[in-house]
């Protein structure tokens, strides 16, 4: 079998050919760049972008803001989220910080308290312990002096000591139960400051706790009734004082109204109050080995007429009634009879030493 040769197509013909082919090579060069484009941006979300904001605007140091970390948020949302606030420069430092102590697995969510640009390190140890809870208690238990109170509502707010000193004498913080003088001490407001348990925000600041504190002083002073006290021509103030001596004093509750009795007795008589519990204030400690009844100061009952200038601790209202309404007796004098803390009361001096001896032989006293 014999074939006739095919003719050869005309030049144009060939040329239209090799533009065509070289069309389809270079489409089908742009599907798959645009393929692969496609898919890298894919994957860039699912991964994170390199194009996260690296560095906050108008920031500065030290501010503080409220962040909130959604539940199932990964490292890198969490990342920009903190970059979004100013929490820290960059996601890609926060990154390296979760990557160093391997805390990727154990960033928590909830709201935290953080300031601007802070250490990332410091930053991924409060999302690895967990959001501390917006409101705290703060528990001030009876008896306790101005400093001791403060040094609570420290160690409780983290607020600094002196912070809450620098709020109180700075005239930041305000009472009615007494006018405070042009420059006040802490002594000043020994007693105004009601124990009680309280719940606060992580918002509030030293001035706004320590009113709290001597609002309710003021609402628990004002709901007694002290109308007996006060036609004896004493004042609320001058009650707050028997019922810081009160409190100081009794350890079963029992006895406040009788030991209440003693000092109004004492103070109708008039005989000097001699507490003990007015020289260890006098001195600034609460060892009882270090006991000096002749300490100069005006807070010694021993050698002062009258009340303490001042209360020597903060009363609840338990001894807060009791110095509003003494219990009706002859007593004098007491000391104490138990290592459970209750006292023998004695309406004669005569008495009161047998008592005493009694204390002695029963090694109560030494």
């Amino acid at each position: 079998m014999t074939f006739e040769q095919t003719p050869e197509p005309p030049l144009w013909t060939r040329v239209v050919r090799s533009l065509l082919v070289f069309g389809i090579v270079v489409l089908a060069g742009f599907v798959v760049v645009g393929g692969a484009s496609y898919l890298g941006r894919t994957i860039g979300n699912a991964i994170g972008s390199d194009d996260r904001p690296n560095t906050p605007v108008d920031v500065e140091p030290g501010i503080p803001v409220t962040v909130e970390i959604p539940p199932g948020s990964s490292g890198q949302d969490i990342g920009a989220i903190l970059v979004a606030n100013g929490v820290v420069r960059s996601a890609l430092e926060f990154e390296l910080a979760v990557r160093n102590v391997d805390a990727a697995q154990k960033l928590k969510a909830g709201t935290y308290e953080f300031t601007t640009l802070m250490d990332p390190a410091e930053v991924v140890a409060a999302l690895v312990t967990g959001p501390v809870a917006s409101v705290y208690r703060i528990t001030v238990i009876e008896g306790l002096r101005i400093e001791e109170i403060l040094t609570v509502l420290s160690e409780r707010s983290g607020h600094p000591f002196q912070d809450f000193v620098d709020a109180l004498l700075g005239g930041e913080v305000t009472t009615s139960l007494r006018e405070m003088p042009g420059d006040p001490s802490l002594s000043d407001w020994e007693g105004l400051l009601f124990p009680d348990t309280y719940e606060f925000t992580r918002t509030a600041r030293p001035a706004q706790i320590l009113q709290r504190l001597a609002s309710t002083m003021e609402q628990r002073v004002n709901s007694i009734e002290w109308s007996a006290w006060e036609e004896k021509g004493y004042t609320k103030y001058e009650g707050i004082i028997v019922a810081s001596l009160i409190e100081s004093e009794v350890r079963v509750p029992e006895e406040r109204p009788l030991v209440a009795s003693v000092i109004n007795n004492r103070l109708a008589a008039p005989m000097r109050l001699e507490i003990d519990a007015t020289v260890l204030y006098a001195l600034g400690t609460r060892d009882v080995s270090k006991f000096d009844r002749e300490v100069a100061s005006p807070y010694n009952t021993y050698r002062n007429d009258g009340l303490p200038p001042t209360p020597i601790s903060a009363p609840g209202r338990a001894s807060l009634e009791a110095a509003a309404a003494p219990a009706d007796t002859p007593y004098l004098f007491y000391v104490l009879k138990s290592t459970d803390g209750s006292h023998a009361f004695a309406a004669t001096y005569e008495e009161h030493l047998r008592n005493i001896e009694q204390a002695r032989r029963d090694g109560v006293l030494p």
